[in-house]
């Protein structure tokens, strides 16, 4: 029996169209506009501060509870960042996002970093939520009192305190056909003040 040998020029031409496909689903990632469409379930030390407007607005045990967190040196905040990823609707491909590499910075300061790994088909045209959960002692990167603290953490509900600038520092993988590609080097994809 004869085996036909693939002609070269096969191979290249195939080689070129999988490379246009690559480099237009890179592109694609490139154009996508991330930004901060809201800040969830925001809990300091277990207290869920959705619809408390200020310190006063505290139940007397929620109160206790975080000014023993502070004597004790251990306040978790707890906070799901949600990005909205739009697919400009003139891009001709999806992108598809794999993984993206995270800092979360808050009043410019770093504070968590991870990774969000599920996988995001974003058609042109369409925002797709990417939620970033945020899980960290707060008093690893802020000194304060216990009043002082809960303003801090309850200014990312958006109901009140003074306005705190959060961003997310990133590092998108987009999958192509010849596997994932990482940006280049990070970027700041979403910057946004919260508060009043």
């Amino acid at each position: 029996m004869r085996t036909r040998s693939i002609p070269a020029s096969l191979v290249l031409l195939a080689t070129l169209i999988t490379g246009c496909a690559t480099l237009q689903q890179v592109m694609a990632l490139r154009d996508v506009d991330f930004t901060v469409d809201r800040v969830a379930g925001v809990s300091l030390a277990g207290v869920r501060l959705e619809g408390i407007r200020s310190f006063q607005d505290l139940a007397a045990l929620d109160a206790a509870r975080l000014v023993r967190a502070v004597a004790e040196r251990d306040l978790p905040l707890e906070l799901d960042v949600h990005l909205s990823a739009l697919n400009p609707a003139d891009n001709s491909v999806d992108a598809r996002l794999v993984r993206m590499d995270w800092t979360f910075l808050l009043q410019g300061r770093e504070t968590l970093s991870g990774v969000f790994a599920d996988e995001i088909v974003l058609p042109p045209g369409e925002p797709r939520d990417v939620p970033i959960p945020i899980r960290m002692d707060l008093l690893e990167f802020f000194d304060g009192s216990a009043r002082d603290l809960f303003e801090l953490a309850q200014s990312l509900t958006g109901q009140g305190g003074a306005p705190k600038d959060i961003a997310l520092r990133a590092s998108p993988v987009v999958q192509t056909a010849l596997g994932p590609i990482r940006y280049p080097r990070p970027i700041t994809i979403v910057e946004r003040t919260v508060g009043r």
